[in-house]
């Protein structure tokens, strides 16, 4: 079940809400050995999410070669591994140190998203700090709180220091657009370089390399499946599309925000309806960004491996791609601006199905899901489980003229292959 509500509610706002609830919680909890770490919330995970959902969101704060799924990535590995490495209730994702067991680990998660983030953001470095004496200021002073401020900062280091040579850091070479049917090449109407030309080969957090479940490759140009995923993509996708229901309109430009912010919105809001504790909650956000980072890296592996054009490319000349069912139009245009990198797979598909398997492998595919974006600020779709918001962030890129349905599919399919073999990784360690 799926409609729009006007409501005064965007992905900034929920930012702003969810984090000062996360400040204000984020010391809460029995400070009992025994009990502590089952009663001890998980709102200072969420406020460090947040306060990257912020840091990416401002102009010029991502470099433009570091795709922003590696910055989540390894805040959340360091969080979730910092607690992990105390409370040994379960093993890292990445990385241990060794801990004293009376070591708070609510004071290691704050000290660990301070210290990454600060790495990787010096920019934001009193940001940080203001937002981490906040949340340490809610837990007594103590050889326990110190232990745990060490054991953060040990395991931040541990963690930028696996990641410090994983190829993220290296500029690709330009890139020499084919000139054969169904090559990609620039699009107009800026014709922007294409990005990320390098990130398929940049090392996975967890998959063995980038091409591990490389999808097959796409239709043929001259083959049945590819006019019909064209034409379907040429008469919804276009600006001034009459086909194309109103609705659908709204999709296609809700969705249009980089999506993996979005999924990181839904996780907060779900952790807080479902009442997760520190451990549940640093683990959710582990699993869950390594599995978008490791998604980035796969999906960019098959975009450069097949360089397939983008629809507005395709229809513009489909009178050379040899496919008697599909007809040129010169002018044709998007609904919107098209991506600067090669249509398949789909990013938006990909990374919305990595992200709704490890939300449904945490609270089950059925749940109350409400979703806000800043494209369309006012507005929030409601979904009922999580698998229907991965299928309509996916077709919203049809309707935006971004896609084929065949990217979409793909992109599906490689998100949850991706997720799965985290989620698999992560149940081995527990």
């Amino acid at each position: 079940m799926k409609k729009s509500i006007p409501v005064v509610a965007t992905l900034t706002a929920i930012v702003v809400g969810v984090a000062a609830t996360s400040t204000a919680l984020a010391g809460t909890g029995s400070t009992a050995v025994g009990d502590r770490n089952t009663k001890i919330s998980g709102a200072s995970v969420i406020a460090w999410n947040q306060e990257l959902v912020k840091i990416v969101l401002t102009p010029g704060a991502q470099p433009a070669t570091i795709h922003p799924t590696r910055s989540y990535a390894i805040l959340h590995a360091a969080i979730n591994d910092a607690v992990a490495s105390i409370t040994r209730d379960a093993s890292p994702l990445l990385v241990s140190v060794k801990a004293p067991r009376g070591a708070r680990p609510d004071a290691a998660a704050i000290e660990a998203g301070r210290a990454t983030l600060a790495a990787m953001y010096p920019g934001f470095k009193g940001e940080l700090a203001q937002l981490a004496d906040a949340q340490l200021a809610t837990i007594p002073n103590g050889a326990d709180k110190q232990q745990g401020i060490q054991v953060g900062d040990a395991v931040a280091a541990k963690v930028l220091q696996l990641r410090a040579n994983d190829g993220s850091a290296t500029l690709p070479s330009p890139f020499q657009p084919g000139t054969q049917p169904g090559n990609y090449r620039p699009t107009p109407p800026n014709f922007p370089t294409p990005v990320f030309t390098n990130w398929g080969q940049v090392t996975p957090f967890v998959l063995k390399s980038g091409s591990q479940f490389r999808p097959q490759a796409p239709p043929a140009l001259t083959s049945a499946a590819y006019a019909q995923d064209l034409n379907e993509v040429k008469s919804l996708g276009q600006n001034t599309s009459v086909t194309r229901t109103a609705g659908q309109t709204v999709i296609g430009k809700f969705w249009a925000p980089a999506v993996w912010n979005t999924w990181n919105v839904i996780a907060e809001n779900a952790a807080v309806a479902h009442h997760t504790n520190l451990e549940r909650t640093a683990r959710l956000f582990g699993v869950l960004n390594l599995s978008l980072a490791d998604s980035a890296i796969a999906l960019y592996d098959g975009k450069y491996h097949f360089q397939l054009w983008r629809p507005i490319t395709a229809i513009r000349l489909a009178d050379t791609d040899g496919n008697p069912a599909t007809t040129a139009d010169p002018n044709w245009s998007a609904l919107a601006v098209t991506a600067p990198d090669p249509s398949y797979p789909g990013a938006h598909s990909t990374f919305s199905a990595a992200a709704a398997t490890v939300l449904a492998a945490y609270f089950g595919d059925r749940d109350h899901i409400q979703v806000a974006s800043i494209a369309l600020p006012g507005t929030v779709r409601t979904f009922d489980s999580y698998r229907d918001v991965a299928t309509e962030a996916g077709l919203s890129r049809i309707f935006a003229g971004q896609h084929f349905r065949f990217d979409h599919v793909a992109g599906l399919d490689l998100g949850h292959d991706v997720a799965q073999f985290v989620l698999h990784h992560a149940n081995q360690e527990d």
